[in-house]
Parts: C-alpha cells; sequence; structure tokens
C-alpha cells in the first residue's frame, strides 16, 4: 500500500499538472492572440509612415532616393550593424492608380499585387484591375504566393491616389509567434519540478507528527499501558490518539480483571482445596467401610462444591463491571446460610471450633440477591473467621430481620483486629497477622455488596474477636 505522503504528492501534484496544463494552454492562446494583434498594428504602423512619406508630387528623383533609403533601412544585409534581426521580416509595396509599383522594399513579392487584384472579381465575372483594390482591397487579409501565404495591410492613399500595401510571410510571422508565446511558457516547466519538491517538503512536514506517533507507538514497552503523551499534537491526529488512549485504558482494565480474577480464583479455591484434603484423609484413616465410604461421598460433595465455586467465581467475574446488569432473585437467607455452614463445619470441626447460626424464626429473611455471589461472600467471612479463631473459640453468625433490609454478622473469638487497621482490611492483597491467605477476601465481599448496593462494617465482636456486619436492602428483581 502507497504511503500518505506518496498518495497525498500524487493528488496533489496531479491537480497542480492538470490546472497548470490549462491554464499554460489559455495563456498560451491568449499570448498568440496578443502577438498577432501586435504585428497587424505593426503592419498598420509601418503602411502610415509610408503614406506620409510619398506623395503624388515626387519627383521621380526623389522617389528613387526614397527607395534607396528604405532599401538601406529595411533591407539591410550587415548582421553586424545595430538592431534586431527580426526588423526585415516587412515586406511593403506602393502602387499608383494605374497600377504600378513605384515604392517597394527588396523583400516583397513581385506578384502580390497581382494576387490581390485577381483576388477582386467584379459582377460580371471580369476582374476589375486596380478598381477592384479600392472597393474591396482595404484592411487585412490572407493571400496565397507561390509556396507561402502572406498576412496583408492594404492602405488607401486617397488624395494622392496610391495603394500601400504592407505584408509579412505567414511562416516567419507564425515562427515569431511561436517562440515568443513559447517562451511565456518556460518559467512554468521550470516552476513544476521546483513546485514539485517545495510540496513534498511540505507534506513530510505536515506529517511529522503522525510519524512522531508512529515511532512512539512502534518503539513503547508492551507492558506500558499508560496514555500517549505527544506535545504540539494537530488538530486532526487528537481524535486517533484518544481512541488510541480509550483502547489503552480498556486493555488495562481487562488485565486488571483477569488478574483480579486469577487472584480470587486461587483465594477462593484453597477453602474448598481443604475440605477435600481432609475428606480425603479421613478416607484413607478409616478403618470402617462404612466410613471410608461416607468420606468419599463427602470428597465426592467437595468436588461438586469446588466445582460450583468456579461458577460463581465467573459469575462474579462477569457481574463486576456493572451492578446494574445483576440478574436477582428470591434468596431465603434463613436456609441459605445454614446449608452454607453445613459445608463449612468440617473446617471449623478440624479446628475445634463452635459454629452455630443465630435467628429469629418469626423473621422475615427473603431477599432479592444473587446467591452464587452471596455464597462467595458468606464463605469468605466465615473462612476468615475459622482462619483466624484460635482453637475450641466460637463462631457465630447471626441474621436479623431489619425491616427495609436484612442485616448479618459474622462474629468470632479470635484476637480481633485494632480500629486503626480495619480500614486497610479491605485492600487487596493486605493481611493481618499470620493468616495464609491472598489478602483478597474482604476485598471480594466488599464488592459484592456494593454489588447489591448493600453496607459492610467492621467492629468489635461480644465473643472478644472481630464482627463483620453487612446489611442488605430488600431489592426488586430486574
Amino acid at each position: 500500500m502507497h504511503s500518505i505522503r506518496s498518495r497525498t504528492m500524487a493528488l496533489v501534484l496531479g491537480l497542480l499538472g492538470a490546472s497548470l496544463a490549462v491554464i499554460s494552454w489559455l495563456s498560451y492562446r491568449d499570448a498568440q492572440h496578443e502577438i498577432e494583434e501586435l504585428f497587424d498594428a505593426q503592419l498598420a504602423l509601418t503602411a502610415r509612415m509610408l503614406e506620409g512619406m510619398v506623395s503624388r508630387d515626387m519627383p521621380p528623383a526623389a522617389l528613387a532616393s526614397l527607395q534607396q533609403t528604405l532599401n538601406q533601412a529595411v533591407g539591410r544585409n550587415d548582421p553586424l550593424a545595430p538592431g534586431h534581426p527580426y526588423e526585415g521580416k516587412l515586406a511593403f509595396q506602393v502602387v499608383d492608380a494605374h497600377g504600378e509599383v513605384i515604392l517597394q522594399s527588396a523583400s516583397a513579392p513581385v506578384d502580390l499585387v497581382e494576387r490581390l487584384q485577381a483576388t477582386q472579381v467584379s459582377g460580371d465575372g471580369r476582374t476589375d484591375g486596380i478598381q477592384g483594390l479600392h472597393d474591396q482591397s482595404a484592411g487585412y487579409r490572407e493571400v496565397a504566393v507561390g509556396e507561402h501565404r502572406w498576412r496583408v495591410f492594404v492602405l488607401q492613399d486617397i488624395p494622392d491616389a496610391y495603394w500601400i500595401v504592407v505584408s509579412e510571410r505567414d511562416d516567419v510571422r507564425g515562427e515569431l509567434v511561436e517562440k515568443i508565446a513559447l517562451r511565456s511558457l518556460i518559467p512554468d516547466f521550470i516552476g513544476l519540478p521546483l513546485l514539485a519538491l517545495l510540496v513534498w517538503l511540505a507534506i513530510g512536514w505536515s506529517l511529522a507528527p503522525l510519524k512522531r506517533m508512529a515511532e512512539l507507538i512502534r518503539t513503547r514497552d508492551p507492558d506500558k499501558l499508560a496514555p500517549l503523551e505527544l506535545a504540539g499534537l494537530p488538530q486532526e491526529l487528537e481524535p486517533m490518539v484518544a481512541a488510541l488512549n480509550r483502547l489503552l485504558q480498556q486493555l488495562n482494565t481487562l488485565l486488571e480483571r483477569e488478574k483480579r480474577f486469577l487472584a480470587d480464583a486461587a483465594h477462593e479455591l484453597r477453602t474448598p482445596l481443604a475440605v477435600l484434603r481432609i475428606h480425603a484423609q479421613n478416607a484413607l484413616d478409616a478403618p470402617d467401610p462404612v466410613d471410608r465410604t461416607e468420606a468419599l461421598r463427602q470428597m465426592l460433595h467437595g468436588v461438586d462444591r469446588a466445582t460450583r465455586l468456579i461458577a460463581q467465581l465467573l459469575t462474579l467475574a462477569r457481574l463486576e463491571p456493572n451492578a446494574a446488569k445483576l440478574q436477582l432473585q428470591e434468596v431465603e437467607l434463613q436456609a441459605f446460610i445454614r446449608n452454607e455452614l453445613a459445608e463449612l463445619i468440617p473446617l471449623a470441626l478440624e479446628r475445634d471450633l463452635d459454629l452455630t447460626l443465630v435467628a429469629e424464626d418469626t423473621g422475615d429473611y427473603r431477599l432479592q440477591a444473587v446467591a452464587t455471589s452471596f455464597g462467595v461472600l458468606l464463605q469468605n467471612l466465615v473462612g476468615n473467621a475459622i482462619q483466624y479463631t484460635p482453637r475450641h473459640g466460637r463462631i457465630e453468625v447471626l441474621l436479623k430481620d431489619a425491616g427495609d433490609g436484612v442485616e448479618f454478622q459474622v462474629q468470632d473469638s479470635g484476637p480481633g483486629v485494632p480500629a486503626a487497621m480495619r480500614d486497610k482490611l479491605f485492600e487487596r492483597f493486605f493481611r493481618e497477622g499470620s493468616g495464609t491467605g491472598a489478602g483478597l477476601g474482604l476485598s471480594i465481599v466488599q464488592r459484592i455488596v456494593e454489588l447489591h448496593r448493600g453496607s459492610i462494617s467492621l467492629e468489635d465482636s461480644p465473643l472478644g474477636g472481630l464482627a463483620v456486619r453487612v446489611r442488605l436492602p430488600r431489592q426488586r428483581a430486574g
């Protein structure tokens, strides 16, 4: 594909060349016409000068002297004499009333007058001699004499009864016209290459910002997704740079989501895999086939749980960019939390923890939510409590009907978190204490709460550790 510079250059030079050709042709025709007019004016001027020089009363000696003077002035043969080589191109003749040539230049064709008289035909078909010139010959005309055509101007000197014929050979006249007109086009032909060079340099200078931007993109580190920064950017390139920066921002957001998803997946799969390990160990240690079968059944159930968790993480990743796209459904939180806690009991029993659910049976715990993401929320909160609560400790999940919403708390008897450090717990990859997590649990919980337009806070637990309070409003599905 041709470059923008070459395409622009070809287009500009094509338009300039076509325009210059039309303008040059019109200029040539105009110059040719004006030069023709100038030569015709010279013929008329020469004729009127002769009219003033020749009179009827001139004696033959004076006429002969005038003939000699005109021969020397007009028909000179000395090329070294000062003057112009074109000054001898004119021919003239002075004819009396009887048709005899009384004065003429050396270059005048001998039969020009006869040809003029022969072309004048009277009404009965007979030539009328010099009187024909008197009737029709005054002015300009074209006459063929021999192999050449002549441009002729005929002037009648009525007081002296003379005819003055001034002529110029057409090929000589045309040669002069062509030379003068063509020389007027020389600046155009010389200026076109120079103009092409200037246009080439101007286009290159105009495209320099585009070249600089392309070089910046080409040499840019693939891992660098920061916006492009170009100083002195032309107005035409601003939309392109804005579109590139918007694309870089979208790519950066996409990569961040992928990194966050991988980190969340690694964090969330840790607990199900630990449960699977416990069931596998129980199956290996069980002496009773019935216990072994039960352990394997629990292990299979754990695999299903891990599969469901992966699906939940994928769902959460899809729902993260825009909470308005949540597909809410009615969830009865008391039953839902009870089922989730049942799956986490093996982890609590391994650490000799007391895990209980406290809820009033008369409360309304129905809520519009995304069950998969809410399950991730509960597993993170209870999983963190199990991880940080010492052995023989207590974990309570309190569920409460808040009227326009549902509130639940996860309280533990662990060491707790100082008030000054609680806000940092929501930061990604921040960990408090010696836990083995990746520091993503509460950041995931906070994001899920925000998707459901709820609120979350960290408080001191009556059990002595940390209490996480979550309040979710009752939303309409849609």
